[in-house]
């Protein structure tokens, strides 16, 4: 079964040039493996597919695109867990599915897009898997039901005997940190307020959400142009940050940076002038374009800095590993990318060193579930960002209702406690 649900943000959010209102979520139901396995994915047109097009274009292609694949989707071969039968659908049969679509609906949607449309069915099957088998999905990534070892995906040895469970913490927390993300167009103080804000119980000001949710990790949406109101957004958050005793923060220069010179300059103005906010942020996200083989950008006076993460770039695996000789240190992961896909990422870049990140889609209802729980999996550089309690909490009330650590930030914390169950712990 593949449905779309629609979700009214109460605030817009800004991605780079582009300013939403609403989301659609693809919500899939697979049968798989003896069982019936949930995927949900927002379906984020503005993050996925910069463009020309309409927002409303670009989203009904995606929409169209799920259904092409609910049409498509290839049935696990025999013996093949869902790490192996979605390794092969991303290395194999997705650029020829997305080629045949772009061609009968002459439009040029990016593989990242079409990563997005193929998450949902990717965790389904994983979902599935595990409840087939009456266990939780992440005791399974080991070589007891795994039908190959991580060397076969990467045609590596020094992977030889190696599964996703080997890189997994040794200790699953019972909370994380919780990332707030400080949009573009979010108002920080009170003084800000105009009137015309929503008046439905929920913060409106980043002052307001610190205070109620105890928040200590904040991620900042800058331009990548503007560098005069990057500086001063990152300067203005940054006081705020330290006003409130927050750990930490991370700017997002959202792909639109071609020059380091660019990130390197604000980097080092922020340490002079104001040494204490340069002293909290954690990491930098993103600068530079999305495209990372056409953009070979030496980045390692960035990563020299501060540590620089790949999240838009970041497609597979394979990637991280280019990423990496340029400089990058770091990966954001999203289970948006496929489940496949980010453990994949996940254990080449621990296995050389790389920092980790799991980054949000804005996931509400059950799209939080694997988000979380990857991040929890995996180890982060700090905690997890949640921002669909932002921007859709009404969404997600009825699953809060079953999870309620899930979806409430607490103390600057999300509780892993009500994810249990086999499957992926919906």
């Amino acid at each position: 079964m593949l449905e779309f649900i629609p979700v009214k943000l109460r605030l817009p959010l800004k991605f780079g040039a582009e300013i939403i209102d609403s989301l659609k979520i693809a919500h899939v139901e697979l049968p798989a493996y003896g069982a019936i396995g949930r995927g949900e994915t927002p379906l984020s047109a503005a993050w996925a597919w910069p463009g020309e097009e309409s927002f409303t274009e670009r989203e009904n292609m995606m929409t169209e695109f799920c259904k092409f694949i609910a049409g498509n989707y290839p049935v696990p071969a025999n013996g093949d867990d869902p790490m192996s039968a979605g390794y092969k659908l991303l290395t194999g049969k997705l650029d020829g599915l997305l080629e045949k679509f772009n061609t009968l609906n002459k439009c040029n949607m990016p593989h990242l897009a079409a990563l997005i449309c193929v998450s949902a069915f990717d965790i389904a099957l994983h979902d599935a898997w595990g409840l087939a088998n009456d266990l939780p999905t992440y005791k399974m990534y080991n070589r007891n039901f795994m039908t190959h070892d991580l060397a076969w995906f990467y045609n590596d040895p020094q992977f030889a005997g190696l599964y996703p469970e080997d890189f997994f913490v040794r200790e699953l927390p019972s909370t994380l940190p919780v990332w707030h993300l400080v949009g573009g167009k979010d108002l920080l103080t009170p003084a800000e307020l105009t009137g015309s804000e929503p008046v439905d119980g929920f913060p409106v000001t980043l002052q307001e959400w610190i205070k109620r949710d105890g928040l200590t990790c904040l991620k900042i949406k800058l331009t990548g142009r503007d560098a005069k109101w990057d500086y001063e957004r990152l300067t203005a958050v940054g006081t705020i940050a330290l006003q409130y005793g927050c750990k930490a923060i991370s700017p997002d220069f959202n792909c639109l940076v071609t020059d380091p010179q660019y990130v390197d300059d604000i980097l080092d103005k922020l340490a002079l002038e104001h040494p204490e906010i340069s002293e909290i942020l954690l990491y930098v996200e993103q600068p530079f374009p999305y495209d990372l083989e056409n953009n070979r950008i030496d980045v390692h006076s960035c990563s020299n800095r501060k540590p620089l993460f790949m999240d838009e770039s970041a497609h597979d695996w394979q990637l991280v590993r280019l990423g990496l000789s340029l400089g990058w240190n770091g990966v954001a992961l999203k289970v948006c990318k496929t489940q496949t896909g980010a453990l994949l990422s996940a254990c080449w870049a621990k296995q050389h060193g790389m920092q980790l990140m799991v980054q949000d889609l804005t996931n509400p209802m059950l799209a939080t579930v694997p988000h979380i729980q990857l991040a929890a999996h995996v180890g982060t550089i700090m905690g997890v960002e949640c921002n669909a309690p932002q921007f859709c909490p009404e969404a997600s009330l009825p699953d809060e209702k079953i999870r309620p650590g899930v979806y409430e930030r607490r103390n600057g914390q999300v509780r892993l406690d009500h994810l249990k169950g086999n499957g992926l712990g919906y």
